[in-house]
């Protein structure tokens, strides 16, 4: 571990260029943070294509780095504007404009960026050290191990990633059906290809995650919008980090709370930073003893969202890595950089591609402290960014993604691709039906169907094999204890 750690880290220090990409990639992040409907999602879609042709451990850093900074940005418009850029600062709305209402601006910001700074090291540092030892327990699964815990992380998304449980089952269902196009696993037979040459590869994963995200997004942002769009955005003032000692240590509690919390959440597959900000909130203010001053403005809870948001980096970063199974649709979007790159996440890529996993871990400690430069340093700059009409920003965007998506396999079929995902995820946001089961159904399903059928060659036949696999049962039992508590819910909420 501490060979490869060291190659890892030499590979990225002693290549100016890498480092100069991570600071510029955080900073980039940041901004698709801070302006509402830019997420850290939509950054790495966009930069996927362009990492084609950097050396792995430079382009996987690059999306990390996306990533980071993207989780981080979010802050910014959520005290200033009242409108969190991602879904994971949702909470730092409801104490951070409140402050920055009351003149406190500046001590909001503070407070969240040197806490979304912890959160982030303390995620990476649990990822550092817990990924190794868990990918040497999954190094002995096989067919059947894989096909369960797939099972058991695809009930746990559709459950999950939406308020109406059974929307995110069908969703996920259609993500699965789009991932069975082309050529089946194991005989090749051709599916659903009607005659078509291009559909016989499928829909490439980058065309999916692009239109989904970006492309949807500049669509619903164009029905909404007006042409005199223009954010005002509070004014604040910040001398030093913008809070006291005094308030920093008394926060410190409340900070490994949350932390530990967003890493919890963020290793569950499909959950992700839009839960992990509001659950260590809600705690936050069950646990205070003034728990009705929650809301109006104390940092005690933007102290929690922040720190939780970010922590949850390195949990979805465990599964990935692991497993194969990305924690939430950014890494499924970082699932897609290792492919590109022609690396397969699970166990065994801790032994054949060692030095870049750990490069990838010294590219996400730098990036962290980048995002604390970037952060101070830079603050006025994301605020005059923020007011940039999003009529210049979206026409950029769109040609930027079908420029990308053609580039990787020099396709026009793949840029034809984002503009009909583009339309399927608006429409399915139109009928209030959550995307993420879509895109991670999408991602697991050849993973499930290629299992099974292994399994079932393993077992001649017989599903009944997998119950002589301890492991593959104890993930089957999951499996059904999170439809029986989905169900369960689903019926609390019909009542």
């Amino acid at each position: 571990m501490l060979e490869m750690l060291l190659q890892g880290i030499s590979a990225v220090i002693s290549d100016p260029i890498s480092i100069v990409l991570i600071f510029l990639c955080t900073g980039i992040g940041i901004i698709f943070g801070a302006i509402p409907g830019l997420t850290a999602t939509i950054a790495i879609a966009m930069m996927l294509p362009m990492t084609f042709s950097m050396p792995t451990t430079m382009g996987i850093a690059s999306l990390v780095a996306l990533y980071i900074g993207g989780i981080s940005g979010g802050l910014v418009s959520a005290i200033l504007l009242n409108m969190p850029g991602t879904p994971s600062s949702i909470a730092t709305c409801f104490d951070g404009r409140p402050l920055a209402l009351k003149g406190e601006g500046g001590k909001a910001l503070g407070v969240g960026v040197v806490f979304s700074f912890i959160g982030t090291v303390l995620g990476i540092a649990a990822m550092i050290f817990i990924a190794p030892p868990l990918a040497s327990i999954t190094i002995k699964f096989g067919a059947w191990e894989y096909f369960t815990v797939t099972m058991f992380s695809l009930t746990l998304i559709a459950s999950l990633a939406g308020k109406n449980i059974v929307k995110g089952i069908i969703t996920a269902v259609i993500g699965m059906m789009f991932a069975s196009v082309g050529l089946a696993p194991i005989d090749g037979v051709e599916r659903f290809t009607f005659g078509s040459v291009e559909l016989t590869s499928g829909f490439a994963m980058l065309s999916v995650l692009v239109g989904l995200y970006a492309i949807s997004e500049v669509m619903k942002t164009a029905g909404m919008m007006q042409s005199d769009e223009n954010f005002v955005a509070t004014k604040f003032h910040m001398k030093g980090f913008g809070f006291s000692l005094q308030e920093f240590f008394s926060q410190i509690k409340n900070a490994i709370r949350s932390a530990i919390i967003g890493i919890g959440i963020g290793i569950l597959p499909g959950i992700g930073g839009g839960t992990s900000n509001i659950v260590p909130y809600s705690i936050a203010k069950n646990q205070s003893r003034h728990p009705e001053r929650f809301g109006t403005g104390i940092i005690d809870g933007v102290v929690a969202s922040e720190t939780a948001n970010n922590a949850t980096i390195g949990g979805a970063m465990i599964p990935l890595l692991t497993l194969g199974i990305p924690g939430d649709t950014a890494t499924a979007m970082l699932l897609g950089g290792f492919m590109i790159h022609g690396i397969q996440p699970g166990p065994l890529l801790f032994e054949a591609h060692g030095d870049i996993v750990y490069g990838v871990f010294t590219a996400m400690i730098l990036s962290s402290f980048f995002m604390l430069i970037w952060s101070f340093g830079a603050m006025r700059l994301f605020i005059r960014i923020l007011k940039v009409p999003k009529n210049y920003l979206f026409p950029i965007i769109v040609v930027l993604c079908s420029v990308g998506a053609y580039a990787l396999d020099n396709r026009v079929f793949d840029a034809a691709s984002i503009v009909l995902f583009g339309v399927i995820g608006y429409s399915l946001e139109k009928l209030k039906y959550p995307l993420p089961p879509f895109i991670l159904g999408f991602v697991l399903g050849g993973t499930f169907e290629q299992n099974l059928r292994r399994g079932l060659q393993i077992g001649n036949g017989n599903i009944f094999d997998l119950f002589n696999y301890p492991i593959a049962v104890v993930f089957l039992v999951a499996t059904v204890l999170s439809l029986f508590f989905s169900l369960r819910q689903l019926k609390k909420r019909s009542v």
